[in-house]
């Protein structure tokens, strides 16, 4: 079940700053959507905001038919609740945990059977190509591998909404550009709703159906026409 991402009237302030100022935005079911801007633009703290780590000051947030966040109806549904799949760019693999434990992480904590689990495990990893790496723990893997067993736990547990955080900026520019493929690929092929947060405009308008400009926590412009107009420039 992929979800409609609906932000309505969001604002978030630390203190008196503004770091997001009245935002309205709905991403289609889905969709691939870019936020894209300079540090401090105001993304990453949308992005927490919709994943429940952040409560907004103000406003509301839909995913699906499910009012997960409302300042005036004092509703604010925890991240764990939220069915969320997340990536960031540090990966955040727990080091003491092979790749296999890392994966299975979310179904063990949904309870799920053993045989269930070991085989959408193993489903998973050959998924991200990291067949017979099971048994590696984080430090055994490379940047790319490790992301891409972050990549495998946040999607496992099947989330209505991926969302994904500078997730390649980490790598190097060869292992970039294959894992933006892979990426792009999965989210096709699983047709999830995805929010990715990046500062680097090649890769969002490479990746994304549409491309949010962010500046100074306000939407400037959005829209995919601009992103086909930026590429044909580039190429």
């Amino acid at each position: 079940m992929v979800s409609k991402v609906v932000l309505k009237n969001i604002v978030k302030k630390y203190g008196d700053v503004f770091a997001v100022q009245k935002m309205d935005l709905a991403i289609d079911s889905g969709s691939f959507v870019s936020f894209l801007g300079p540090s401090g633009c105001g993304k990453t703290t949308t992005l927490r905001m919709v994943a429940g780590l952040s409560d907004p000051t103000d406003g509301e947030i839909n995913i699906g038919e499910k009012i997960v966040f409302s300042h005036s109806q004092k509703i604010s549904l925890p991240a764990e609740k939220r069915n969320m799949g997340m990536v960031f760019q540090s990966y955040a693999l727990w080091p003491h945990m092979t790749a296999f434990g890392n994966v299975a992480y979310p179904l063990k904590i949904q309870k799920k059977e053993k045989e269930e689990i070991e085989t959408k495990v193993q489903t998973f990893l050959k998924m991200v190509h990291l067949e017979g790496l099971e048994k590696r723990y984080p430090h055994e893997l490379s940047g790319g591998q490790q992301q891409r067993v972050a990549l495998a736990r946040a999607l496992i547990r099947e989330p209505e909404v991926l969302l994904l955080d500078e997730p390649l900026s980490n790598l190097d520019a060869k292992l970039r550009l294959s894992m933006r493929q892979e990426i792009k690929e999965l989210q096709r092929r699983l047709k999830i709703t995805t929010i990715y947060v990046t500062h680097d405009q090649e890769e969002a308008f490479t990746l994304s159906d549409v491309v949010i400009l962010m500046n100074k926590g306000k939407v400037e412009r959005m829209d995919s026409e601009f992103a086909k107009d930026f590429l044909a420039q580039h190429h």
